[in-house]
């Protein structure tokens, strides 16, 4: 009988009773119970999992088109194997995050990814790449006018190829851009899998080589003039050495021991550039009294020949206890003071007094401020932000251009900060602050 979806099984003797119980009959040996009959009315139907279809039979779905949106999602029965944004997916990000162009093609060459900054640096929307070949998608050239595409064959050259290195190539219109490769495949020597390129804009590489370029003319033209200098006197005095007088020999190696002073400090200030560029520029933090370290400074440019009634130094007491680089303080001061009374003029004021600023971190910290303020003409409005790039000078008096750029990295690498403005007699006004802290090791 049935009852609340158990099943009851009565008793029947005949044999095939007995095998349809899933008992054995006498005649034949024991066989394993097979499963239980259940009314067809109560199994429930159960939907046809669609990988079960064959393979051969057509997909009646029609073609979807490619949808033209930044990240290159690519619509199903689009081929190619394995998506490249699933991969994206698990690690919770979108090709539109990186900051490179990203451009992927199928086994077949047509693009199933194409992210924004693919589209940015293509000047291509992703709608027109996505689902194209890839030799229209990106009709590369290299410098010599020859297809890119034609010349590396990825799909049929050599099966043992991993990719292409990075290189300068050319999009329409002449526009220059770094292109790599690589090649997926299924196995080593196996077909192309996928294709995958990425893109970067020569803009930031241009730029480095040209401040490489830059740094190289400069540093060739300071130390023609000393050593020029150098040169020609020495080889006088070993010349005519006894044709001179005292004094005149005193004033020609005078001359030499400046110049050379200036090819070391040049030669210092290329280290410092390169220990910033690098984040190795080291702080050898002792106790720093700032107000005796201007006045030492202030002496020094008074002895050098500048009225003494030029500097007007104010210090604000009581200062904290100050611990920075000494060496590397006066290196600070030395340049301001000095750009204040070659490129300034009137009186130089040089205020030294306590404060509290926002530190790299944002949190409020104590620490000593120094400004150094001019009455010349200033900096104009426009170059205020370039002060403290390479190779900025102020005027036509001289200098490398690489001080203030100095300047503001032993200041960063102190845990300060380092501004330029209009003073108030109109010329230019420099602060710098420098944190008070002691030492970790100190405090611990």
């Amino acid at each position: 009988m049935w009852g609340t979806g158990n099943m009851t099984v009565g008793t029947n003797s005949s044999p095939a009773a007995a095998e349809a119980a899933g008992t054995p009959t006498p005649a034949g040996p024991a066989h394993p119970a097979p499963a239980r009959a259940v009314p067809a009315q109560s199994i429930p139907a159960q939907p046809v999992p669609p990988q079960s279809v064959p393979q051969s039979v057509p997909q009646s779905v029609p073609p979807q088109p490619v949808p033209a949106q930044t990240g290159g999602r690519v619509s199903p029965g689009s081929g190619g194997g394995e998506v490249p944004e699933a991969g994206f997916a698990g690690l919770g990000m979108d090709p539109d995050d990186l900051p490179d162009g990203l451009v992927v093609a199928d086994d077949t060459g047509r693009v199933i990814c194409f992210n924004s900054a693919a589209a940015r640096i293509t000047a291509l929307a992703p709608g027109e790449a996505l689902g194209v070949g890839i030799d229209r998608a990106l009709p590369l050239e290299d410098l010599e006018g020859r297809r890119w595409w034609a010349l590396t064959d990825p799909y049929g050259g050599l099966a043992t190829r991993r990719g292409q290195p990075e290189r300068n190539l050319l999009l329409p219109g002449g526009r220059e851009v770094l292109v790599s490769a690589r090649y997926v495949r299924t196995h080593p020597t196996g077909p192309l899998r996928r294709l995958v390129v990425t893109l970067r804009g020569t803009e930031a590489r241009r730029r480095t080589e040209r401040s490489h370029a830059e740094l190289i003319a400069t540093v060739a033209h300071e130390l023609r003039s000393p050593l020029t200098s150098v040169k020609g006197f020495t080889a006088t005095l070993l010349a005519k050495w006894e044709r001179f007088t005292d004094d005149q020999k005193r004033l020609m190696l005078e001359t030499v021991d400046a110049d050379a002073n200036r090819v070391t400090r040049l030669i210092a200030e290329l280290l410092d550039i390169s220990r910033i560029d690098s984040g190795r520029l080291e702080v050898r933090r002792q106790p720093v009294d700032l107000s005796t370290a201007v006045g030492r400074h202030v002496q020094a440019l008074t002895a050098n020949g500048q009225a003494p009634d030029r500097f007007l130094v104010r210090v604000s007491r009581p200062l904290p206890d100050l611990w920075a680089d000494p060496d590397k303080i006066d290196q600070i001061l030395g340049n301001l003071l000095e750009n204040a009374v070659r490129h300034g003029d009137g009186t130089v004021t040089i205020d030294v007094s306590p404060t509290t600023f926002a530190n790299a971190a944002g949190k409020t910290e104590k620490g000593t401020a120094v400004t150094v303020t001019d009455e010349g003409p200033g900096i104009p409005e426009e170059s205020m932000g370039r002060v403290f790039t390479r190779f900025w000078r102020g005027s036509k008096r001289g200098g490398t251009g690489l001080g203030l750029y100095i300047v503001k990295g032993i200041v960063e690498a102190h845990g300060g900060t380092i501004t330029v403005g209009r003073g108030p007699g109109g010329g230019a006004e420099f602060r710098f602050i420098l944190p008070v802290a002691a030492p970790a090791y100190l405090t611990q």
